[in-house]
C-alpha cells in the first residue's frame, strides 16, 4: 500500500514511513494511493469475529510491506487486552432504533484509546525494526494527549511532548496528562486556544531543518495510522446492528473531523452507511460548512465539550481531497485561502457530494445540560457532553425511523464530573485504576503562545535532538 499526501506536492510513501512522519512534507495529510473494498459476502463474513480480530482484518490491507504485516493480529490483541470491557467497544441500546456505541473502555476512558493504544504499539515495532528513535509532538484540546501519553509512557525510542490550551481542558483531562511520571514525557500548558496549539505543532513540521533535527513525528488524527485504526469500530458497530444487510447512519460529536472521517473511510470501503451527522457545539464551524459550503472560522468560545472548542478541522483536508476529484493542487488552494483569509468555498459539486453522505446539527451548553438530564430521566444512563452533543444530533437529523442510529459515546462521564453532576445531580465516580486521580503529583510547564520558545523547550529536552547548524 502507497500513500499519497492531500496537496500533491510530497513524495508517495509506504505505511512505515507514514507512520513515522506524521505530516507530509508539502503540509498536507496522507490518504491511501488507493481505497480497498470489501465485497458485501466479506463484510458480513467478519460478524464472526472478535474486536482485536476484526482489527487486524480491516487495517490489514493498510500496511500491506510494513515490518508490521506479518503478526497484525498479536499487535492487537496487546492493544486491548487492557480494556475493561470484554467486548471491547460495547453497543448499548438506548431507543426503539437509537444506540450508544461506548468507546470509553481504555486506559484514559476516551475514544482516542482505541487507536493509540495500537498505534503506539506500531511506533514501538517500526522503530525498533530501524534502530531508529522519534520526538512526538502533539496538540490536544482534552482526550488526545492522555491517550497518546499512555500509549508511548517509558518507551525508549520515543519521546513525547503534548500542548495543550492552558485552563481549556476538564480537570480529569489535564490530570490524566500531567500525572504521569514518565522522562519521555513532557507536558506544555499554551497561553491560548487548542488551534494556537495545533497551527505551532503544524509550524515545527513545515520547519524542515527543525523537524529533521529532532526526527519530528506525530500522534494527533493528522497521523494516518489513527485514522486507519479507528474505522474498526464502525465496522463494528454496523455488523452488530445488521450491516452488510441493512445501511446505518453514526452520529460523532467532533471538532476535528478525523473521528467522523474514519467513518467515511469504512463507506469507502463498502460499508453500507446511509449518512454522517456530525455533531457540534457552539463552535460550530463544521455544521456552518455543511449548511452553507463554506469554511469561515470564528473565535473560539470554551464549552462544556472542551474537546470539541475547534475552528480548524485538520481532517477536513482529507474529505476536500476526496470530492475535488483527488486534486491536490485545488486543495493547497482553499488551505492557502484559508490561512490568509480565514474562509473559503468549496465547488458546488464538490459540495453537494459531501452533504449528499454528511450534514450538521449544532447544540449549545444549556442544551448539552438538558440532553445529558433528560438521557437519565429516561434510560438511567450517565452521559458525557461529548456524547449528549452527539445524542442530540441523531435525533435533530430527521432522519428515516427504520433507520438504525449509533451515536458514538466518546468518553466517560467521569471525564466531566462537574457538567454530569449539574445536569442530573449525580457525580459519575472515577474507575478505580484512577480513583488516586486528584492525590497524584502534576508535572507540566506553562508557555507562552509563542512558537519560539515551545521550540526551544522541545529541542532543549528532545533525547533526539540534534545540535542546531
Amino acid at each position: 500500500m502507497r500513500y499519497v499526501s492531500t496537496r500533491g506536492r510530497a513524495p508517495d510513501l509506504g505505511f512505515d514511513d507514514v507512520l513515522l512522519s506524521g505530516l507530509a512534507t508539502d503540509g498536507g495529510l496522507y490518504v491511501p494511493a488507493k481505497w480497498p473494498i470489501l465485497t458485501r459476502a466479506e463484510i458480513a463474513g467478519l460478524a464472526s469475529l472478535d474486536y482485536p480480530a476484526l482489527a487486524a482484518r480491516i487495517m490489514a490491507p493498510f500496511v500491506e510491506g510494513s515490518v508490521l504485516a506479518g503478526d497484525l493480529e498479536s499487535l492487537t490483541r496487546a492493544a486491548y487486552a487492557s480494556f475493561t470491557h470484554k467486548a471491547v467497544a460495547p453497543l448499548k441500546q438506548i431507543g426503539a432504533n437509537d444506540w450508544l456505541v461506548e468507546l470509553f473502555h481504555g486506559p484514559t476512558l476516551a475514544f482516542k484509546d482505541y487507536a493509540l493504544q495500537a498505534v503506539g504499539l506500531m511506533f514501538d515495532r517500526v522503530l525498533k525494526a530501524r534502530s531508529s528513535r522519534v520526538t512526538i509532538v502533539g496538540a490536544t484540546s482534552g482526550d488526545t494527549g492522555s491517550a497518546a501519553i499512555e500509549a508511548t509512557r517509558g518507551k525508549d525510542a520515543v519521546d513525547i511532548f503534548i500542548l495543550h490550551p492552558e485552563g481549556r481542558t476538564s480537570e480529569v483531562q489535564r490530570r490524566q496528562m500531567t500525572t504521569v511520571d514518565a522522562a519521555n514525557v513532557h507536558n506544555i500548558a499554551v497561553k491560548g486556544t487548542f488551534d494556537d496549539c495545533q497551527d505551532m505543532v503544524k509550524a515545527m513540521f513545515a520547519d524542515t531543518n527543525f523537524r529533521g533535527d529532532l526526527n519530528l513525528s506525530a500522534v494527533n488524527s493528522i497521523n494516518w495510522a489513527r485514522i486507519m485504526a479507528q474505522v474498526v469500530y464502525y465496522f463494528w458497530a454496523a455488523l452488530a446492528v445488521g450491516a452488510p444487510y441493512r445501511s446505518v447512519a453514526f452520529s460523532v460529536p467532533t471538532g476535528n473531523f478525523g473521528n467522523v472521517f474514519a467513518g467515511f473511510v469504512a463507506q469507502r470501503m463498502g460499508l453500507p452507511i446511509a449518512k454522517f451527522i456530525v455533531g457540534s457545539n457552539s463552535n460550530d464551524i463544521l455544521t456552518r460548512f455543511f449548511e452553507t459550503g463554506a469554511m469561515t472560522q470564528q473565535g473560539v468560545v470554551a464549552t462544556l465539550s472542551p474537546s470539541m472548542d475547534i475552528q480548524v478541522s485538520s481532517n477536513f483536508e482529507r474529505l476536500l481531497f476526496e470530492n475535488l476529484h483527488r486534486d491536490g493542487a485545488a486543495v493547497s488552494r482553499l488551505m492557502d485561502q484559508l490561512k490568509q483569509s480565514g474562509s473559503y468555498r468549496v465547488p458546488d459539486e464538490a459540495y453537494q457530494a459531501m452533504v449528499a453522505g454528511f450534514t450538521g446539527r449544532r447544540l449549545d451548553d444549556a442544551g448539552t445540560k438538558r440532553i445529558i438530564g433528560d438521557t437519565y430521566k429516561s434510560t438511567g444512563e450517565l452521559i458525557d457532553p461529548h456524547t449528549a452533543v452527539g445524542l442530540y444530533a441523531a435525533r435533530a437529523a430527521n432522519l428515516p425511523a427504520e433507520l438504525p442510529r449509533l451515536t458514538l459515546a466518546t468518553a466517560h462521564p467521569a471525564k466531566f464530573p462537574a457538567a454530569v453532576k449539574d445536569a442530573t445531580g449525580i457525580a459519575p465516580a472515577l474507575p478505580a485504576s484512577l480513583a488516586d486521580l486528584f492525590t497524584r503529583k502534576e508535572r507540566f510547564t506553562v508557555l507562552p503562545n509563542d512558537l519560539a520558545q515551545v521550540k526551544a523547550f522541545v529541542r532543549a529536552h528532545a533525547r533526539s535532538a540534534k545540535a542546531p547548524a
